[in-house]
């Protein structure tokens, strides 16, 4: 499911390497006779959600937008001992996301910063837009098919969440599953809730927390600690494209032999413009503002 939020649950795991808002029941029908329209499976939904993936993608490309990352590293004690903030200008090319660093701690970069910055994106964006240009992360890409085989769904209900009809189903790993690749043991290993918006079949939110410790390189390179967990919403903007608007990522871990690394990562996109003057817009489209979280 190419960039789908079910790469959250690997970057809880690789990101995680490398270094939530409520749902409400929707109230009965008032007439007693009457019943809701039935709630489809979660294989059934999922399947519907990657169908839609491409189409997705492509309404993607038509649109730029800002992403803030603010990472605070807490002590043993949970405690902020430092901040760190960055500050990105996010594109879609050839399906892949692009993000050009602008500001760092506050700070605008310098004039040789951004005139390398800028040379690293635009090697980037020629080799993504190559036909045919897989990314690591593409190769080793989750389909439906797999995660029905390796994630067992339940509790499927409809929900109310940012004012539209959602259909959300609680997840978990199965342990005994044969899984191939990184990706595939991180999900094994993690649970949560996935809430599905009901009319466009797309992925709203997702939340997943690592239900037991998981080692990197054989924990020589990093092993992230049990508890450890992220947040992923999206939102339609524009009437047109569901796009990012928040992850937030809590992260306990041990990577490259460095004990004790513990951190709370918080992404908030918005600035949502259009890329392509020439892309094709709903008549009366208008931005989506995000909740706040």
């Amino acid at each position: 499911m190419g960039s789908s939020p079910w790469l959250a649950t690997s970057a809880l795991v690789a990101a995680l390497a490398a270094f939530s808002g409520r749902a409400v029941m929707l109230p009965p029908r008032a007439s007693a006779t009457s019943e809701q329209t039935a709630i489809p499976d979660a294989a059934t939904m999922l399947r519907e959600v990657e169908a839609h993936q491409k189409q997705l993608d492509k309404m993607r490309e038509n649109y730029t937008f800002r992403a803030v990352q603010t990472t605070r590293q807490l002590d043993s004690s949970g405690k902020t001992k430092k901040i760190e903030t960055e500050e990105h200008e996010v594109f879609f090319v050839n399906s892949h996301r692009v993000e050009k660093l602008v500001r760092k701690d506050g700070k605008d970069l310098n004039p040789d910063q951004a005139r390398k910055e800028q040379d690293r994106v635009n090697k980037e964006v020629v080799k993504i837009s190559q036909p045919g240009y897989k990314s690591p992360e593409e190769k080793d890409d989750i389909t439906v098919a797999r995660l029905l085989q390796i994630v067992a769904f339940s509790r499927p209900r409809r929900v109310s969440l940012k004012g539209r009809d959602t259909i959300a189903f609680d997840f978990a790993g199965d342990e005994h599953a044969k899984t191939h690749g990184r990706d595939e043991e991180a999900l094994k290993k993690v649970s949560g809730t996935v809430w599905i918006d009901e009319a466009d079949r797309e992925v709203s939110r997702m939340s997943a927390t690592l239900d037991e410790n998981y080692h990197v390189g054989f924990g020589l390179l990093a092993s992230v600690a049990k508890g450890s967990n992220v947040v992923f919403d999206q939102a339609l903007i524009r009437n047109e494209a569901w796009l990012p608007t928040a992850i937030t990522l809590h992260l306990q871990a041990r990577a490259f032999l460095v004990a004790g690394f513990r951190a709370d990562v918080d992404i908030h996109f918005d600035q949502y413009k259009k890329f392509q003057t020439d892309a094709v817009q709903q008549p009366g489209a208008t931005t989506t503002v995000p909740e706040t979280h």
